[in-house]
């Protein structure tokens, strides 16, 4: 959340590993000869038939007529933000057998590689532009693989790049046939809201189902997934089945679970449908200050910015109304107390938000983390306030090189923020509110990107986030990530989406309700939230941030996470009908743009 004008901290993510990935690769000048029974197996490596058999990030790939290495098509893919323009295939091949893959390239940094072989990985790239090049890497496949997939991508920041006469050279896979029944389906982890499940991988198989009560509620690429959206305190059995391109198998034997009793989370007696809205309390910027009186019935949740510290690491927050010099208009103490008493009195919940742009917090030791505690209790006590947001954002949460895992995480500031939190909600009880407005780059970012990743030189804050959440699911009511100052961010779907429409949204909800593996590792993978525990973030005019979305897209994205029409191209992974509502930058800045968010959330609704 800002203060001043919009930044996007989105540059740089890969810039230090850019080396390192480099290095992986070395052109191959020949490759052994093909055997007697070898034959090419890729699929319209040619691209004479457009990008039939291909699948390419974001909109990055087509196929063109001019330039090409032979025939009269070839694959132009052009890098854009954080999409490497990659283009990929899977192929059915043979375990235990050797293959040559080769491309013909033109332009600079060209990656031709190979993952899934059940051996070691190969890539290849080129440096250099101007002429085609052929790139040749061979591998050898594991004792079970039978399937990898062969891939091309360019660089982040560099020119279109061109592809064409792309072959794997190989004995040919056997016949595709239904795979096995799974076995060892059991439980990994259980919340209030999610059961995580694991079982034995099936060979042969690309994909699996996974049923609840005989319906059909997710799907996963790797043995194990998380099935959210539960309700505290029930019984439920699962099931799992194996799929390939020759169809599905029989379901597996089944597991029972019963779902926890929670930690006390929930809405804290929200209505069904919330409004979130910030409220310039401790500054005014270009929006003007709001008095707290003059706050509208339609806001369900005020969050006061905000709390900031006195220093980055000293952990004391620190909370006063705006200056008289900066807002003539600011009510008195009591004035402020007695309107938050009032809006209470209507059934609103009034936060102190701790961060925003300038407000870093970083709880790096048990003093920090103690005088969070000790000065967020003053804050809540002397304004008689509901709960706590959690607006981090900036340098506050980072992971520290070794911490790979987030449902144990070890950096110091991670785990502090975790502890104090714990504190304040047993201080509290029960109707203590908790709500987090994190950044994509602190959550979604994580379904790639986590830490600074196995190599290093990712950036460190990349999925920071998602410790957090994960360890305070059970007492979190709202979870409301900023969709907007926001890089291009993949989705479930493997696309890219970019902010300022429902697609965006769509994507980045559906992936908070329906879970992912962190850094693409399915056997971490983050539980999805319950659809009353998320609200999607948004500025509520053009000059609040980067991303501005109208109120028509905000209806096709509400439309399509709760009723799952206006979908557009991408697809969600349940109807999310309990969403529980929006969240805005800010309340000053809708009042600057004559309310038309919050009017358009009371009408979407009928308030």
């Amino acid at each position: 959340m800002e203060r001043t004008g919009p930044t996007v901290r989105f540059s740089g993510l890969l810039a230090a590993a850019t080396a390192a990935v480099l290095a992986a690769g070395a052109l191959v000048a020949t490759a052994p000869a093909a055997g007697a029974a070898d034959v090419d197996l890729a699929r319209n490596g040619g691209f004479e038939s457009g990008l039939d058999g291909w699948s390419c990030t974001a909109a990055s790939g087509a196929a063109v007529s001019t330039p090409v290495h032979g025939g009269t098509k070839a694959l132009k893919a052009t890098p854009a933000g954080s999409d490497n323009a990659k283009c990929s295939q899977t192929i059915t091949v043979k375990p235990n057998s050797s293959y040559t893959l080769s491309a013909w390239v033109q332009g600079s940094y060209v990656y031709l590689g190979a993952s899934g072989t059940g051996t070691t990985d190969v890539s290849t790239w080129t440096q250099s532009s101007g002429a085609w090049k052929q790139l040749t890497t061979t591998f050898r496949t594991g004792p079970s693989t039978s399937s990898v997939s062969v891939y091309t991508h360019g660089w982040y920041g560099t020119p279109a790049h061109y592809v064409d006469d792309l072959t794997l050279v190989g004995p040919g896979g056997d016949p595709v046939v239904i795979p096995a029944v799974p076995a060892g389906l059991k439980t990994t982890a259980i919340t209030s809201s999610s059961v995580a499940l694991s079982w034995n991988a099936v060979s042969g198989a690309s994909g699996y189902n996974v049923y609840r009560g005989g319906t059909k509620v997710a799907t996963a690429t790797g043995p194990s997934a998380t099935v959210t959206g539960l309700t505290p305190s029930t019984a439920y059995s699962f099931q799992v089945s194996a799929t390939n391109a020759a169809g599905e198998s029989a379901k597996s034997a089944a597991v029972t679970a019963t779902t926890t009793a929670g930690g006390g989370g929930g809405d804290t007696k929200l209505p069904a449908r919330a409004l979130v809205g910030y409220l310039h309390s401790s500054f005014a910027n270009g929006s003007s200050y709001t008095r707290m009186a003059d706050v509208p019935d339609s806001w369900d949740v005020i969050n006061l910015a905000f709390g900031e510290p006195t220093s980055v690491t000293s952990g004391d927050i620190r909370f006063a109304l705006c200056p008289v010099a900066e807002c003539p208009n600011v009510e008195s103490e009591a004035e402020f107390k007695a309107a938050i008493k009032a809006k209470q009195a209507a059934g609103k919940k009034v936060l102190i938000s701790i961060g925003g742009q300038n407000g870093q917090v970083q709880l790096a030791s048990t003093a920090a983390r103690d005088a969070f505690v000790t000065s967020v209790s003053k804050i809540i006590d002397t304004y008689g306030l509901d709960g706590l947001d959690i607006d981090f954002e900036g340098h506050s949460l980072s992971l520290n090189t070794g911490d790979t895992d987030f449902r144990s995480p070890t950096s110091p500031v991670i785990v502090n923020l975790i502890s104090a939190v714990k504190s304040l909600k047993a201080k509290y009880g029960s109707d203590f509110v908790l709500t987090m407005a994190p950044e994509t780059f602190f959550v979604q970012l994580g379904y790639q990107f986590y830490g600074s990743g196995p190599w290093g030189g990712q950036d460190p804050r990349a999925g920071a986030y998602l410790p957090v959440i994960h360890a305070l699911r059970d007492d979190l009511t709202l979870l409301h990530v900023q969709d907007y100052n926001s890089g291009p961010i993949m989705g479930l779907d493997n696309q890219y989406h970019t902010m300022g429409g429902a697609d965006f949204h769509i994507a980045m909800t559906d992936m908070l309700l329906a879970g992912f593996p962190v850094a693409g590792d399915t056997t971490k993978v983050f539980p999805g939230l319950r659809p009353d525990q998320v609200a999607i973030g948004l500025p509520a005019s053009t000059q609040a941030g980067n991303g501005h979305t109208t109120p028509a897209e905000v209806n096709k994205a509400l439309n399509c996470l709760i009723k799952k029409t206006d979908c557009g191209s991408y697809q969600t992974h349940g109807t999310w009908s309990d969403l529980r509502g929006l969240m805005t930058w800010s309340i000053n800045w809708d009042r600057f743009n004559n309310w038309e968010f919050s009017r358009n959330f009371d009408a979407y609704f009928g308030n």
